[in-house]
């Protein structure tokens, strides 16, 4: 296994993911996916790392998706097992207990729209193109499309679907697909910012509330409020949440531990 499909890095509380195959732009192999499922472990299991970046490598894709034109593009059981593997990283990315932060640097297509829709905030570059372009050459968008449709309302998320067309950076912020979009010279500085900032938050108060919004996002109305009821106390009794309300009273900053 090459361990060059993507790259793995700690700095400080960042952990940063590079998909590490820009002269396929970034199209998501078999082995980067299995890579990317260890390296979420090991980033979650590590206290030093408080938030996490998402992005490919150079400047001409954020990721195109799966590797068509490797083993994940034959359609035999290989190939299976490899798809069931990219279900895996959806379902751990978009669950994962801290913020996760995608800086999409370029164009973001089929499975790519998967792993950037799993993270928390995105922010891309006004020059990135967006879109399901599956259904071009006989496929369909079908785990990526779970994650579409808590983000897109349906009419919207159905019309880039059937067509197939690339979406510019403005329609999809327009669609609820990302969070911020700046110019490319400001993309570092923007999610540099944004990584900071949730550096500095409490890492117990996130990971309770990330938790706890995946599981009542399915649940009806007065259940999840009852849920949600009993997770407030659940985050109030933490440490964090003494130092920050006592922070907030004494006019300081707080020193979040993280329990």
């Amino acid at each position: 296994m090459s361990q060059q499909d993507l790259l793995y890095e700690v700095s400080g509380p960042v952990a940063r993911f590079t998909i590490n195959r820009e002269k396929n732009r970034n199209a998501l192999s078999p082995e980067a996916i299995a890579l990317f499922l260890k390296y979420l472990d090991e980033a979650a299991n590590d206290p030093s790392v408080r938030v996490l970046c998402v992005t490919g490598a150079g400047d001409k894709a954020f990721c195109a998706g799966a590797d068509l034109g490797g083993s994940m593009g034959k359609g035999d059981a290989g190939a299976k097992d490899a798809f069931g593997q990219y279900a895996g990283l959806l379902k751990k990315l978009s669950a994962f207990p801290k913020p996760v932060v995608a800086r999409v640097n370029g164009p973001c297509v089929a499975g790519g729209t998967g792993i950037m829709l799993a993270c928390d905030i995105v922010i891309a570059v006004s020059t990135a193109k967006f879109g399901t372009p599956e259904v071009n050459v006989g496929l369909w968008p079908m785990m990526i499309g779970a994650l579409i449709f808590k983000n897109v309302p349906r009419k919207k998320a159905m019309e880039m679907i059937l067509l197939g067309e690339r979406l510019d950076a403005a329609k999809a912020l327009e669609m609820g697909m990302v969070t911020r979009v700046v110019e490319p010279e400001k993309l570092d500085e923007e999610v540099n910012s944004v990584l900071e900032t949730l550096a500095q938050k409490s890492p117990i108060g996130m990971k309770i509330g990330k938790q706890a919004f995946c599981a009542m996002q399915d649940m009806p109305f007065e259940q999840a409020l009852d849920y949600l009821a009993g997770k407030i106390g659940e985050v109030a009794g933490t440490q964090d949440a003494i130092e920050g309300i006592t922070a907030f009273i004494e006019k300081r900053k707080p020193n979040f531990t993280g329990k």
